[in-house]
This record gives structure tokens, sequence and C-alpha cells, in this order.
């Protein structure tokens, strides 16, 4: 007869290996969290975000973050959002990252509706222009971008996978959340943000 774990354990050995996996990608400074993001979409390679246990310990080994037999298929079961034996990417991944105090959630707020002249919760190349100018980036100097070329490519820094020139509300926050795993203090990414963004 074999040994079952109810739900919560899994979930308590789920959550004890992401930590143990945060610990070791935090420690590789700010490329940890973002390079293991790459590697593993470079795994994916049916585009399906998902990986399976396998590929999951696969992966976490040839990055030198191995984890111990069976932690992989403990985060793969948390993830695991249809019951297919897979663990879904993106969700996997922003569990990873730090979760962020309130103040640092509002700055990044207060930001985006900067940006989002519009109020659709979408920023796009339209919010951008006539407030900012791209004028003096090299590429639109030397005819190689027009103005809304050089927004695009800025809203690119933002936007997920798809890079469709619209960043959400959530894109923005997802890609502060990486930079925010790296500011120590509240106080410096507040004003790191304030002076960023002219808040």
């Amino acid at each position: 007869m074999g040994v079952s774990l109810s739900c919560s354990s899994y979930t308590m050995e789920a959550t004890n290996a992401i930590e143990k996996l945060r610990a070791k990608c935090l420690e590789r400074g700010a490329s940890g969290i973002k390079g293991l993001a790459r590697f593993f979409r470079r795994l994916d390679a049916n585009r399906s975000r998902a990986l399976d246990a396998d590929e999951l310990h696969r992966g976490l080994e040839e990055m030198g973050l191995a984890l111990e037999a069976g932690e992989a298929e403990h985060i793969c079961r948390q993830w695991d959002r249809d019951g297919n034996g897979t663990l879904d990417l993106e969700e996997f991944l922003r569990a990873l990252r730090p979760p962020m105090s309130q103040a640092r959630k509002d700055i990044i707020e207060a930001a985006f509706a900067k940006l989002d002249r519009s109020g659709d919760g979408v920023v796009t190349v339209d919010d951008l222009r006539g407030i900012y100018s791209g004028q003096k980036h090299p590429k639109f100097q030397s005819g190689e971008w027009t103005e809304d070329d050089v927004f695009r490519h800025f809203l690119d820094n933002f936007d997920a996978d798809d890079k469709d020139g619209q960043v959400t509300a959530a894109e923005f926050l997802e890609y502060y959340s990486g930079i925010s795993a790296f500011v120590d203090t509240d106080e410096d990414f507040v004003a790191m943000m304030t002076s960023a963004w002219q808040l």
C-alpha cells in the first residue's frame, strides 16, 4: 500500500521547494529569476507554456539549481492547473518572485496610470504619442525608425512574450516585480519609481 499525501502536504512541500529555488535564484543576482524564465521558455519548444516534472528537473539541473528528487514533482503538482501533469510556466515564474509590499504595488500602479492616458487599462503607442518624445533615440535620428517604432520598442520592454504593442497593468506589474526583488527597501523602490516616471 502506497503512502498518500494530503493536498495541504503537497502544497507545503511545493512552497518549501519554491522558497529554496527562489533563494538559489536570488543568489545569482538580478539575472537569476529572469535568466530562469528565459531558460524555461526556451525549453518549452512546443510553446505550450507548460513543463512536466522531468523537464523542470532536467532544466534546473542544467542551470545548476537542482532540487532534491521529488521537489520538482511537488512544484509541478502545485502549478498543474488542468490536471495533465504539467505546470503552468507563467504562474510558476510569478510564484518565484518575492511578494511585493502594498507601497511598491501602489507606486507601480501610479506609474502605469501616468502612461495609460486613455484610462482603458492598456498602454499603447497612442498613449505615449504627444506626451513622450522618441526623437532623440539614435535610430530615429538615423532615419531607421519612426517615432512610433521607438515607442513600440519601448513598450516591448514591459510586454510579455507576445510583444503585441500593448502593455496591460498586469504585464507592467510583472515587469516591476522582477526589479523589485533586487531593491532592498520600499523607500528605495518608491524613490526609484518616482524619479524614473517623474511622479
